[in-house]
């Protein structure tokens, strides 16, 4: 069959599905749009829907008031690679061998539930950020590898210009790409009643941020939460009320989408989820199965599919997403490799609230490399279950440095070491030099700065010390993971059954670091990107 066979009898397909898009006429009969809001390192206590003082996010709050808001969702880890990945296959991370690692390649055999929403006639694309960092193929050489972005088709074209009246931007930090006007632009070439399916990816709040940029935008110091993990000082509250403008600026774009869609009749018809890729970039939160790393706010709404205004407690994961969307779409699971998440379709169409469904008692998060931290670009593997009131992580190798290696080598040298954690002669931190898991910021350097000062010892050693093989935290009680129960005899039994239930779902979903013949090869995949430098640990020169 020639390439224009293959045209003719291709549009002769979107022909007749879009002949059966325009021929339903009842209200309802259409197929959803969907609308994925995703915002980039953003925890699930900072919006204004669940009490936050610091951020103004009236379209959270709107599709959390006109839909479900839920108190409990975790991301598939606390990095962005893994847990987009997560959220697209409907697999844990560990499950996707180089797909499922930070700024590894992204393999073609891992397909995401948006090749199959656009086979079977939506309107797919992204915006800003999509399934990233990933690299996706360069050339034909690279057969194995996927040529598209896993979130669909690009629409950036829409930019900022600095220095243009028009630039809007609120700080410094914020990117170029204007997302409401390339979603805008993305409806608007859409076929006549086709249903479309778009990824609102924003880099916002990703560091980096512009320092103070707070005190333009007239937030206050004395607004601010500290979380437990961080010391309270003026640095430090500075810093959250930067990571906050950014968070507004995700909200506004989404508010706007919104209203748009509103006013073309399609607000009802569109099932908007929104939430975040992982948890805030402070040090303990980003990178860490902390409830501050992987713990990510969610509110789903679907005015013409699911009850409104209700607040559920079900646990629920991003590898849940993709089976749930492909069951409101009516799109069969053909072509995509097995998916280990649950559809969520009996909560969001239920009318209660708190749990709706008892029969999951647990949900499931992990990660292996997040940046290049240490030598050998090794990661730090974890693996994560979470109940309604209980945290228990597993550090696999708890013999490596948490946040990354303390001590880089100086460029151009086999064996000379910068300064240990990052400090030089004058006491000033280098964020390059030390625990590079850990994003530059001025809060990582207050606490490093200071870390001689007692006070202060405590916080660093929470951030960038090395860790316990086994942790558990009663989340309800300590949502700042700070007081570590396992071991304790009363806490005994509840330790045993989590680790045990946890050991279950490593080796049903195939955990290469549980069941396969090379226990490390989640640490062997390529990383394209930047490799830093670090010195051979004393494990591994005593092997």
């Amino acid at each position: 069959m020639n390439a224009l066979s293959i045209f003719v009898i291709c549009s002769l397909g979107s022909g007749m599905l879009l002949g059966a898009f325009k021929s339903e006429g009842k209200k309802g009969s259409k197929r959803p749009n969907i609308l994925i809001a995703i915002s980039d390192d953003q925890s699930f206590a900072h919006t204004s829907f669940a009490g936050s003082k610091i951020v103004k996010t009236p379209g959270f709050d709107r599709i959390a008031r006109n839909g479900i808001y839920f108190n409990n969702c975790y991301a598939g880890s606390p990095g962005c690679a893994p847990s987009r990945g997560s959220l697209v296959t409907g697999r844990y991370p560990w499950q996707n061998e180089q797909s499922g690692q930070h700024a590894s390649s992204w393999m073609k055999k891992y397909v995401p539930f948006v090749d199959l929403l656009e086979k079977n006639g939506y309107h797919v694309g992204y915006t800003g950020k999509g399934v990233a960092p990933f690299q996706y193929a360069r050339n034909e050489m690279d057969s194995l590898w996927r040529k598209e972005n896993a979130a669909g088709k690009f629409f950036n074209a829409i930019q900022y210009r600095k220095g243009v009246p028009s630039d809007e931007r609120t700080a410094g930090g914020i990117g170029g790409s204007n997302y409401f006007a390339n979603f805008r632009n993305f409806v608007e070439q859409r076929q006549p009643n086709q249903p479309f399916y778009f990824w609102y990816g924003a880099q916002e709040p990703h560091r980096g941020y512009e320092k103070d940029s707070w005190q333009r935008i007239g937030k206050k110091l004395e607004s601010v939460e500290v979380p437990g993990f961080l010391p309270d000082s003026k640095e430090i509250r500075g810093d959250i009320l930067d990571y906050a403008v950014e968070i507004d600026w995700f909200d506004l774009h989404l508010t706007r989408m919104l209203n748009y869609l509103d006013s073309i009749g399609e607000l009802d018809n569109t099932i908007v989820i929104v939430t975040a890729d992982n948890g805030m970039s402070f040090p303990r939160a980003k990178a860490n199965c902390f409830e501050y790393g992987v713990h990510v706010p969610l509110a789903i709404s679907y005015p013409e599919g699911f009850p409104k205004n209700r607040t559920v407690d079900d646990l629920v994961s991003f590898v849940d997403f993709a089976p749930t969307l492909l069951e409101m779409t009516g799109t069969k699971q053909d072509g995509m490799m097995p998916i280990s998440g649950r559809s969520m379709v009996n909560i969001l169409k239920s009318k209660k609230a708190g749990i709706v469904d008892e029969t999951k008692k647990y949900i499931f998060a992990g990660r292996e490399r997040h940046s290049s931290s240490r030598w050998n670009n090794l990661g730090y593997p974890q693996r994560a279950i979470r109940s309604a009131t209980n945290l228990f992580i597993w550090n696999m190798k708890p013999e490596r440095w948490p946040a990354g290696d303390p001590q880089a080598l100086k460029p151009n040298s086999e064996n000379e070491l910068l300064p240990m954690y990052g400090l030089d002669e004058k006491g000033i931190h280098y964020s390059e030099w030390a625990f590079t898991d850990v994003d530059d910021s001025p809060s990582k350097s207050y606490i490093i700065e200071n870390h001689a000062d007692n006070k202060i010892r405590y916080y660093f050693n929470l951030a960038y010390g090395k860790r316990p093989e086994f942790e558990l935290y009663d989340v309800v009680k300590d949502p700042n993971c700070l007081n570590n129960l396992y071991g304790r005899k009363e806490y005994t039994a509840i330790g045993q059954e989590m680790k045990s239930e946890l050991m279950k779902e490593l080796e049903k979903s195939k955990d290469p670091r549980i069941v396969g013949s090379d226990k490390d090869v989640l640490d062997s995949y390529l990383r394209y990107g930047a490799i830093r430098r670090f010195p051979k640990p004393i494990e591994e020169i005593n092997k």
